[in-house]
């Protein structure tokens, strides 16, 4: 009797023809038991074995649904819909307004949760009374010492949150877990430059991040439910940190107050 695997994330040799490693489980009645890194020589075996391979992707519900089965063409596999890679996962902050934001949030969190290891300050964790308790604190209790990537949720009023201001002032703080982690705007619908593409009004965005887009430090894009796409853009904004000279931060004077509600 065949087995089924499928695959959630898959990478590829240099050359970009043929894959290296897959992120595999094995389907188990109605369930899929904890997914593995197999190589290709692997795959191969049991593709002639004649157990069916198919691929999966994750659901804004936290569901996995299958995008069908492997077949292979001229000695290759082929599936005809992209992957996310099969790398090492960055150590993701994501930042947000709590009140308007926080069903896009957990909608982040159901579709890339595997792609991330989650730094995060969530839901009434955290009510710092002063900036400097806030910083500390993140710091003291793990939050954001080990983040290499700060993304923020850009609502229409994510711009005057003290404590996204914050969090972004930690983020481009090499005193803030030894390191400077890149920065990355995700704009969802509900934000007046959605659709905009690159072009961008800094009126609309945290001060502190505007600045940093302006200088070409931080990476910008518009929500998204393609995982390899949000991951390229994490990768993105991973690869800019070694470009400090175009961090701003130490000027730019911290959000005391919260300007909007």
């Amino acid at each position: 009797m065949s087995k089924e695997f499928v695959i959630s994330k898959l990478s590829f040799r240099d050359d970009e023809q043929l894959i290296d490693t897959v992120r595999i489980g094995l389907v188990n009645d109605n369930s899929v038991e904890p997914f593995e890194t197999k190589d290709r020589n692997w795959l191969v075996k049991e593709f002639n074995n004649g157990n069916i391979i198919r691929g999966v992707y994750k659901g804004v519900d936290n569901l996995w649904y299958s995008q069908g089965v492997f077949r292979v063409e001229d000695g290759c596999f082929k599936w005809g819909y992209p992957f996310p890679k099969n790398i090492s996962k960055r150590n993701v902050f994501v930042s947000y307004y709590h009140k308007d934001d926080q069903l896009k949030r957990k909608q982040f969190d159901n579709l890339f949760s595997d792609l991330i290891i989650n730094q995060s300050v969530m839901l009434d964790e955290i009510s710092g009374e002063n900036s400097d308790d806030y910083i500390h604190r993140l710091i003291n209790e793990g939050y954001m010492k080990d983040t290499t990537v700060l993304t923020i949720l850009l609502g229409p009023n994510t711009k005057c949150r003290k404590h996204v201001d914050w969090e972004i002032g930690g983020a481009l703080n090499v005193k803030v877990g030894d390191r400077y982690a890149g920065l990355l705007g995700i704009r969802l619908p509900s934000h007046p430059d959605y659709g905009l593409g690159t072009d961008f009004n800094p009126d609309y965005y945290p001060i502190r991040f505007a600045a940093n887009l302006e200088s070409g430090y931080a990476v910008l894009a518009d929500w998204s439910e393609d995982r390899r796409a949000m991951q390229d853009l994490i990768e993105l904004a991973f690869s800019k940190r070694k470009e400090t000279d175009k961090i701003k931060n130490a000027s730019i004077q911290r959000l005391a107050e919260n300007s909007c509600e």
